[in-house]
């Protein structure tokens, strides 16, 4: 495993992180399985954990607790989320701060999630949604300082709505927050254009998510694929979007050589950018946490592939099942 300056925290943290919301909000998800993953992950070197409230009401973040209590003498970086108040993702344009988050919701939360993992502080707090347009609010600013004062957060970040990567660069350029949490990965590109250079102007970390565009990378996905009606991936690859996925990854697979399997390629792709300080997979399964961390051993791809898949850029827009 190989490790990053995560910004200006200055922490050394795995290129590969844990993304935990499968194991709480997907189905097919046990959760000795989960652990089982997570001590691997652990064994094999990763040190950043990402979770939410939202992913199982507090169930995922319990279950990084009992990873946090099994490695005490490891430094592991527990990084967690608040939910909007109004429970809708993402946000709109027209949702004010106490639709989603009044000062007094942070704090309480921050202590609901403080409890379900079972420490004293979090090294990363994130706002599950966001609109740069809160800072409008001068009450976000001062909560923000009240939350670090509080010895309770030891850096603050957001979680940047899907395909919006422009609303977020603001929240940076204030230097509010310590850390982003953006979609990148071989279609989604855009964070590149405005949001990374914001980020390394002002040393605030960047946490790449969906790097598997939601499974459509792992070339797993096919047009005949379907998902209980309880799993949130049923309604995000509705017709046209699953038919769009498909089509999109099965334009990669002619780039596959010398054994490299596509979520290999999409994990590389996104070690060869510098702007990223880790990324965070979705390991279900041990067998996803040695491949993954398997691609990080292999380090960036060669030149002529990035140029190559840069050309796969899919410029998408927020949609009514894109939450």
């Amino acid at each position: 495993m190989k490790y990053r300056r995560f910004g200006r925290t200055g922490w050394n943290v795995s290129e590969i992180g844990y993304g935990m919301w499968g194991m709480a909000g997907w189905s097919g998800s046990q959760d000795e399985e989960s652990l089982a993953s997570l001590n691997r992950a652990v064994e094999l070197g990763c040190n950043f954990f990402d979770t939410a409230w939202a992913y199982g009401s507090g169930h995922s973040e319990k279950l990084l607790g009992k990873i946090l209590r099994a490695h005490a003498d490891k430094k592991l970086y527990a990084a967690t989320k608040i939910p909007p108040q109004n429970r809708k993702w993402p946000s709109h344009r027209n949702f004010t701060l106490d639709d989603c988050f009044p000062p007094n919701y942070i704090f309480e939360f921050v202590d609901t999630s403080l409890g379900n993992i079972g420490v004293e502080t979090l090294d990363l707090i994130q706002f599950h949604t966001w609109e740069d347009g809160w800072l409008d609010d001068e009450r976000l600013p001062r909560a923000i300082e009240k939350l670090r004062a509080s010895g309770k957060v030891r850096a603050v970040g957001v979680s940047i709505n899907r395909w919006e990567p422009w609303n977020g660069v603001r929240a940076v350029r204030s230097g509010l927050i310590d850390a982003v949490q953006v979609i990148y990965n071989i279609f989604d590109q855009n964070p590149e254009d405005e949001l990374f250079p914001a980020c390394r102007e002002k040393d605030v970390a960047v946490i790449a998510r969906v790097p598997f565009d939601e499974g459509t990378l792992t070339g797993s996905i096919t047009l005949d694929s379907k998902w209980p009606a309880d799993d949130w991936r049923s309604t995000y690859f509705v017709p046209e979007n699953l038919k769009a996925s498909v089509e999109h990854a099965d334009a990669l697979k002619p780039l596959l050589k010398d054994g490299m399997t596509l979520p290999e390629m999409a994990l590389r792709f996104i070690l060869n950018n510098p702007d990223v300080d880790t990324i965070i997979p979705g390991m279900r399964k041990t067998r996803n946490v040695d491949g993954n961390v398997a691609a990080d051993d292999k380090g960036p791809l060669p030149a002529a592939l990035q140029a190559e898949l840069k050309k796969h850029r899919w410029i998408r827009t927020p949609s009514s099942w894109s939450q």
